[in-house]
């Protein structure tokens, strides 16, 4: 017996879910200064303008109007994401909030702090966390490290 063929509107979703996550995961990194609310804020320009959108205040209003609140959100999440596969570990570092996360990927509880401090090296965030390791929170499966300075 075959399975049921798929539901075209589901796959257009599942396709531009996709496309959307990996388009803000391939360009991230191309916008400075990394981690802040400015880099964010220059990737949705760009995507705005190489959607037809024009650079000025109504168009832009436009674009973040049309793409609505829970795309936003999404792409923002992703945008401030990453998996270390190695280190077993996801951090969770947008700057409006107070403190980035550290997560294990598995059901592990919280992370070892040297694998976290290693995770923050390598994804450029160590200048802009606290270093010093007795301010870290580790939680039940969470390590949460305040900014230096906070979001203005």
């Amino acid at each position: 017996m075959s399975s049921p063929s798929p539901d075209p509107a589901a796959l257009q979703a599942t396709l531009f879910d996709f496309a959307i996550g990996e388009l803000v995961r391939q360009h991230r990194e191309s916008f400075q200064p990394r981690w802040t609310p400015e880099a964010w804020a220059k990737l949705l320009i760009w995507l705005s303008l190489n959607c037809g959108c024009s650079g000025d205040r109504q168009g832009l209003e436009a674009f973040a109007a049309a793409l609505g609140p829970v795309l936003t959100g999404r792409m923002r999440r992703i945008y401030f994401e990453r998996v270390l596969d190695d280190l077993d570990l996801q951090l969770l570092a947008d700057p409006a909030e107070q403190q980035v996360l550290a997560l294990p990927l598995g059901p592990s509880g919280a992370p070892p702090l040297e694998a976290v401090a290693e995770a923050l090296e390598r994804v450029g965030l160590a200048e802009r966390v606290v270093g010093d390791r007795s301010r870290w929170q580790s939680l039940e499966s969470v390590v949460a490290i305040p900014w230096s300075q906070p979001c203005a």
